[in-house]
């Protein structure tokens, strides 16, 4: 079994190569839900929507979110009656969001709505919250205010310096049902491509988490988010560098070195391999963009490669 930890498009996107060559029932996703917000009295959950849309054929593939095709005609309507539309939901997307607020208000846990969405949507793999309990991600900013994420990332297109980032509810909040046994279980466990501040360490910073991949680090092969000194989406290298990291695939292994145990790197960063492996990593260098879907299920075999003596026994299609 296949166990990934997934924040956003990159993630997706790495997932859509992976089930190219292993058999969906093999893989596991933990998906990061510190994103989630409550807008128009909805409950959002925008990774796992990204994920299930991408995974499904359905996610517009300019955005990388949202669906194909989408509308935005309540939007425009609620827009000439004056109300706020920062966060831009698509018509089909709000059907989403109404189904998964109805099911969580008439007491489904967020797991189990989660689990019939990806039904309904036809996945093969299991998708799993990292918690069923409220943990949001909050930034403190240079001006020493604070803002949620999606206020940080949409209402303020991410163009403000950050100073610190806290997870409000982690230490109350427990994981999500099968993320620790699948953690345990797994024979490789993968940190996709993803914002390692704010898509990764939501999901570490569920109690319990950061503990268990750390004792199994030898088996947690981690994809780096930046390439050639840039994320390739989103803010993940200003919020290195703003958090007093680097924005180099080196700056990526540092940050996660404690739980990973080998790096996957482009191979525009090759340079960057001796600093890597000053971590205490392994550091594998292929090509990570992923522009086709060939190249996406290159790297998931790369990535299958590179886990330690246990990933033999995973079946590898081509």
């Amino acid at each position: 079994m296949i166990a990934v930890l997934c924040g956003g498009v990159g993630a997706a996107r790495f997932l859509s190569g992976l089930l190219q060559v292993v058999d969906p029932g093999d893989v596991v996703a933990v998906v990061n839900t510190g994103d989630d917000t409550e807008l128009h009295g909805l409950c959002i959950s925008p990774d796992l929507d990204t994920i299930t849309y991408t995974l499904s054929g359905r996610v517009n593939p300019v955005t990388g979110w949202g669906f194909a095709g989408d509308d935005f005609t309540t939007m425009q309507a609620l827009e000439a009656l004056g109300g706020d539309t920062w966060f831009r939901l698509g018509n089909r997307d709000l059907a989403t969001h109404l189904y998964r607020t109805g099911r969580l208000r008439a007491g489904a846990s967020l797991s189990e709505v989660t689990a019939e969405l990806a039904r309904a949507f036809g996945l093969g793999l299991v998708l799993l919250p990292m918690s069923d309990d409220p943990v949001r991600t909050v930034l403190r900013l240079a001006d020493g205010g604070e803002v949620g994420f999606q206020d940080y990332f949409v209402r303020l297109r991410h163009s403000v310096a950050v100073r610190g980032v806290r997870f409000s509810g982690a230490e109350q909040a427990s994981p999500a049902p099968g993320v620790l046994e699948s953690l345990a279980a797994a024979s490789i466990i993968v940190i996709a491509p993803s914002n390692p501040v704010v898509s990764i360490d939501p999901i570490l910073s569920v109690p319990g988490v950061r503990a268990l991949l750390g004792s199994r680090r030898a088996h947690v092969v981690g994809v780096s988010p930046i390439v050639a000194g840039a994320a390739l989406k989103g803010p993940a290298d200003r919020l290195l560098v703003e958090l007093g990291g680097e924005a180099t695939a080196a700056g990526v292994a540092r940050w996660m070195a404690e739980v990973c145990g080998t790096l996957v790197i482009d191979a525009a960063d090759s340079d960057q391999v001796p600093g890597v492996e000053a971590c205490g990593m392994r550091c594998v260098v292929t090509p990570t963009v992923m522009g086709t879907p060939g190249i996406a299920a290159a790297l998931a075999r790369t990535v299958l490669s590179s886990g330690g003596p246990d990933t033999d026994r995973i079946p590898v299609a081509g």
